[in-house]
């Protein structure tokens, strides 16, 4: 049996989310969904296994939630994204408490998003 988590995250603003999301994490667009125009938009942004739905509807979940990522190439990670001109987050690597080295990112709606780097990978 398989199963995979797909975070559901809140935004306000579908310019500033496709920026952050698209721009500055380097992610990809799927699909995106609206009932009819004017109404809040869903949509799914993916860069490889990494699977996000991000939504302007209130009732799908609250801002400023956090998502834990394990990555196996951190550095490589963080040179790409921190590379990148996006003056509202400039993320620094940190040891973590737990023993692994790890960045957060914060987006435009305070939803953070931790990069682990595992140890064992």
């Amino acid at each position: 049996m398989d199963f995979q988590t797909i975070p559901i995250i809140r935004i306000f603003d579908e310019e500033k989310a496709k920026e952050f999301y698209l721009g500055f994490l380097g992610m990809n667009l799927d699909w995106e969904h609206r009932f009819e125009p004017g109404f809040p938009i869903y949509m799914q942004v993916t860069r490889g296994d990494l699977v996000f739905h991000l939504s302007e509807h209130s009732g799908d979940c609250t801002p400023g939630g956090k998502v834990f990522v394990n990555v196996s190439d951190l550095d490589t990670l963080y040179k790409e994204i921190a590379s990148r001109d996006y003056s509202l987050c400039k993320p620094q690597i940190e040891q973590a408490p737990w023993g692994d080295r790890c960045f957060t990112v914060i987006d435009p709606f305070s939803n953070k998003v931790l990069f682990n780097g595992r140890k064992n990978t």
